[in-house]
């Protein structure tokens, strides 16, 4: 067995807000928004939308009403700490740098290199519209 992931579903605060955010980010990493499906799950008491890659599904999904009006932590227990997209090169970082300050993603920090977690690895960091940490990384030399 190779330690693939074949989905991913995080669930937002505001879905309509959340969608237009990554409406914009996800094509950006190769994403068809024509491959995308929004679904109401009764049973699970959520809307979810799934954006589909032959690589991996992304899904964003409502809270639970009883949980709408927490505050997104990735420290608190079984919360996502952040996501990390691997680039091809440290130029596809950098080009998604810019695409991101473009739609106005709020940047943590810039591409830059990390060498206190290897020697090449250079990363930028940014958040969604509700505070989830993600990383596109780039981890060969130049």
């Amino acid at each position: 067995m190779q330690p693939l992931i074949d989905h991913i579903q995080i669930t937002v605060k505001d879905l309509d807000q959340a969608e237009v955010f990554y409406d914009q980010f996800l094509p950006l990493i190769g994403f068809d928004l024509k491959r995308k499906v929004k679904a109401h799950i009764a049973e699970h008491d959520f809307d979810v939308i799934e954006y589909a890659h032959s690589n991996l599904a992304f899904a964003i999904t409502s809270p639970r009403q009883a949980f709408k009006d927490e505050k997104v932590h990735r420290r608190k227990p079984g919360s996502l700490h952040h996501l990390a997209f691997r680039a091809e090169s440290r130029v596809e970082v950098d080009r998604l740098y810019e695409a991101l300050v473009s739609i106005n993603a709020p940047i943590v920090t810039p591409p830059r290199l990390y060498p206190e977690y290897s020697p090449d690895y250079y990363a930028v960091f940014f958040k969604d519209p509700d505070g989830i940490k993600f990383e596109m990384v780039c981890n060969k030399p130049e």
